[in-house]
């Protein structure tokens, strides 16, 4: 007789779920024959015993006795089409075995979490770094694929930067052993090439125990950690510990490409007959580097939802950044601003506290929109505007002291246009996208006009304003791996034919201009979060001159005050007694002068000696102004207090 419907109800989780003496299975494939489960738990056997019975919903349910964690299994799957295994697209983990890897059948709550009393950063006072874990840190990584536990070793020193996000590029399982991520095939399992084997284990074990212990948090075992899925919520669990949000990089656009050449894949699931890609069942006829989802079906986009829903409550993710939802939109039209909503209503009800950001070209303001507006509900958006101004200003300038720099885009762009708050724009000067290989520079090179002379003053001192913008502007900023210690080079993903694109980590302890990059980007991220103007609504550029190369920009908190005035120069020449407009009189202090950075302490440095007088008349509409020192290619801030 068929499996048996012990524990099974209309509420049954989908996939493979451990329950009291043995394991609950559903797998939605409206169109098969017939589907068995088979597995470690009954010795692989495929005859009555093992049939899931058929629901009403084109879902297969059934109770498998005696199944236990660890134990591997698969579906088989009898179509109009074809036969054979198939993985569940649930899975929690699968074995390092391609092309056909095993599902793990894993229990939802085996891992020890500490971290009840975590509270995620209120959305503007995010401060995202965006890094791949295959090749971000790691011993040998020209040879060996970085490790989720990998990425402990930097916790301390992400904490210390003064971020309080990551985000790294996507972790869901792919099937090659190096990728972006944008290819993911399961996506409710965990890279497991970004698993440490257990040979490897004893080193990461006693790493994350130390960073467990200084913050009174009980150790781990080794056998929590030898559980592949353990390495990633460990990972996770210790970030929170340390301040660090972590936010995960989604793709739900499209599926890997080779998925179509993977017979055990999501891809035809129910086995159908004929080749149609609209077939497929979880897929369309249209592509975008792979099959896109079919979000005109209610259940493609009940399967997304829940994948999103399971991170954020079996890995206590912080929120997510979903890749090109622009692909969604519009290669769906209708359905898949549908999904967006549904996605946004279903996640922000589950946890308010999760940020869901949306990369989104245009950008249109309608994806930070309330649903009830018409609007797509996302928190914030990928923005391009600020990020090609400053870029632009930057490469203008690397033309030398006589070339035009015009201030206006970047004035433009400063608060993102449309959206209803400033801090619903991720902003930034570098991604994964904007510097992979051979794509566009990263700033050090475009600030000396493309080139490598890179270890000059000019190409230092204007990355500096770079990064100083990003990091004093409204919005949320985002840095790209590296950048904050001044990496030069383009980044790959496969070190292995890309050897020279690896971070240079050591720079931070032998090269004198990484090392004062680094504490420049580190003092200024700490500044940020000390002022709240830095991190508030209130912005206005009250002073462009573009023939002495100079932006003053005045940011507040609304009904509030605490006025920081930011001062942005890409003249190659110091400026002396520079009026600039102040929004009140009195002392102000220099809390920030980019000019120290440069071999620190710069015993050159111009600035104004730890503050100004506003004495001055008024000036563009603020009651009175400052004369000031302006360095040369700088950022200085004023503020009237030291900060919280």
């Amino acid at each position: 007789m068929p499996a048996s419907q012990q524990h099974i109800t209309p509420a049954t989780p989908m996939g493979a779920n451990l329950v009291q003496g043995g394991a609950t299975f559903r797998v939605w494939a409206p169109r098969a024959r017939m589907v068995h489960v088979c597995g470690d738990f009954n010795g692989w056997t495929r005859d009555d015993s093992t049939l899931l019975v058929r629901q009403g919903d084109g879902r297969w349910t059934g109770f498998v006795p005696n199944a236990r964690d660890g134990d591997k299994y698969k579906f088989h799957v009898t179509g109009d089409g074809t036969e054979g295994f198939k993985r569940d697209p649930y899975a929690r983990e699968l074995t390092v075995a391609w092309p056909n890897p095993d599902c793990i059948l894993r229990s939802a709550g085996s891992f020890p979490w500490q971290d009840w009393s975590w509270r995620t950063p209120d959305f503007r006072d995010l401060i995202i770094y965006q890094l791949h874990v295959g090749t971000w840190y790691g011993p040998d990584r020209q040879n060996r694929v970085a490790k989720f536990l990998d990425v402990l070793d930097r916790v301390e020193y992400l904490a210390d930067l003064g971020i309080n996000a990551i985000e790294p590029l996507p972790i869901v399982e792919y099937s090659t052993s190096r990728s972006m991520g944008y290819n993911g095939s399961d996506l409710f399992s965990p890279e497991m090439d970004y698993q440490v084997p257990d040979g490897e284990l004893d080193r990461y074990l006693d790493l994350a125990n130390r960073l467990l212990t200084q913050k009174g948090k009980a150790p781990l075992t080794r056998a929590v950690l030898a559980v592949g899925i353990n390495q990633l919520k460990a990972l996770v669990d210790i970030c929170h510990h340390y301040g660090i949000a972590v936010l995960l990089d989604v793709v739900y656009n499209h599926a890997s490409g080779d998925i179509t050449s993977q017979p055990e894949s999501i891809y035809f699931f129910d086995r159908a007959a004929g080749t149609d890609p609209n077939d497929s069942l979880y897929f369309t006829e249209q592509d975008h580097t792979g099959p896109v989802f079919a979000f005109w079906k209610g259940d493609v986009r009940q399967f997304l939802i829940d994948n999103a829903r399971f991170f954020l409550d079996e890995y206590h993710v912080d929120g997510f950044r979903y890749d090109q939802v622009t692909v969604i939109d519009r290669q769906n039209a209708g359905s898949g601003w549908l999904f967006c909503q549904h996605l946004n209503e279903t996640l922000t009800h589950q946890d308010p506290s999760a940020i869901n950001i949306a990369e989104y070209w245009g950008p249109d303001p309608a994806v930070v929109r309330p649903q009830d507006q018409g609007g797509a509900g996302f928190h914030a958006n990928w923005h391009d505007g600020l990020r090609t101004a400053i870029r632009g200003v930057i490469e203008q300038a690397a033309g030398g002291r006589d070339a035009f720099v015009n201030w206006q885009p970047v004035v433009d762009q400063l608060r993102a246009p449309g959206f209803r708050d400033a801090w619903r724009a991720v902003q930034y000067v570098e991604s994964h996208d904007e510097v992979y290989r051979d794509r566009n520079a990263r700033i050090p090179s475009l600030a000396v006009g493309g080139g490598r002379q890179t270890r000059t003053w000019y190409a230092t001192s204007r990355s500096r304003v770079a990064t100083g913008l990003v990091l004093t502007a409204p919005g949320i900023p985002m840095l790209f791996m590296g950048q904050e210690f001044y990496e030069d080079k383009r980044w790959a993903d496969d070190p292995p034919n890309h050897r020279d694109a690896l971070l240079f980590w050591d720079g931070l302890g032998t090269d004198r201009t990484m090392i004062d990059f680094h504490r420049f980007t580190r003092e200024l991220a700490w500044l940020r979060r000390k002022h709240p103007a830095l991190r508030g609504e209130g912005v206005r550029a009250v002073s462009m001159e573009n023939d002495p190369r100079v932006l003053v920009v005045q940011r507040w908190v609304e009904g509030v005050g605490r006025d920081v005035m930011v001062v942005a120069s890409l003249n190659e020449a110091t400026q002396h007694g520079y009026r600039i407009p102040m929004p009140a009189p009195g002392l102000w202090f220099e809390v920030f002068n980019s000019d120290l950075y440069e071999t620190w302490v710069n015993p050159n440095a111009a600035g104004n000696g730890g503050s100004v007088l506003a004495d001055g008349p008024g000036l563009n509409g603020l009651p009175c102004s400052a004369a000031i020192t302006v360095p040369a290619n700088s950022i200085l801030v004023f503020a009237r207090d030291l900060g919280d």
